[in-house]
């Protein structure tokens, strides 16, 4: 299926904020930069997180029970160049950022200013990336937050194709 010229050019100039996605399944960690995601509840509170089917991150999310989504600030760009241009199919991501054991289990980055974790309560496919929904019960807040926007980091070669 062909998108229309327009829609790709107008979504191109949109500046939506980037994070971070982070989990851990039996003991293996994996994490990466997204653009896609939203608050998509407000009672009970909820966050939509979308990642690629081709990220090595989805292969952990889709068996993962928990998730972790890291906002990031302006000044984390080169957090979101280790998390957006490197892979973890043959490389530890967390070996070169500085991070600690969060709830459930979860690897939490230490620089970004605002961090919440909990569990994922659906996930669907939805098209070459699929979509989880969390249920926030964990987050930490250290503002004020200068967002990190995909026009900051469109110049950044991904790790894998969308």
């Amino acid at each position: 299926m062909t998108q229309p010229p327009a829609f790709h050019d107008a979504i191109s100039a949109i500046s939506y904020p980037m994070a971070i996605v982070t989990t851990a399944v039996d003991g293996e960690r994996s994490g990466c930069l997204i653009g896609f995601h939203t608050q998509c509840s407000i009672n009970p509170p909820r966050y939509l997180v979308c990642i690629s089917h081709t990220n090595h991150t989805f292969g952990l999310a889709r068996r993962a029970t928990h998730l972790a989504l890291h906002l990031l600030d302006a000044s984390d760009r080169a957090l979101a160049e280790l998390f957006g241009e490197r892979t973890g199919d043959d490389f530890d991501k967390f070996a070169h950022c500085a991070w600690s054991p969060g709830p459930f289990g979860m690897p939490i980055l230490t620089a970004p200013p605002a961090w919440f974790a909990g569990p994922v309560v659906a996930m669907t496919d939805v098209g070459d990336h699929s979509a989880f929904v969390i249920s926030p019960t964990g987050s930490e807040y250290d503002g004020p937050l200068n967002q990190l926007s995909f026009q900051d980091i469109r110049d950044m070669v991904p790790g894998h194709p969308a």
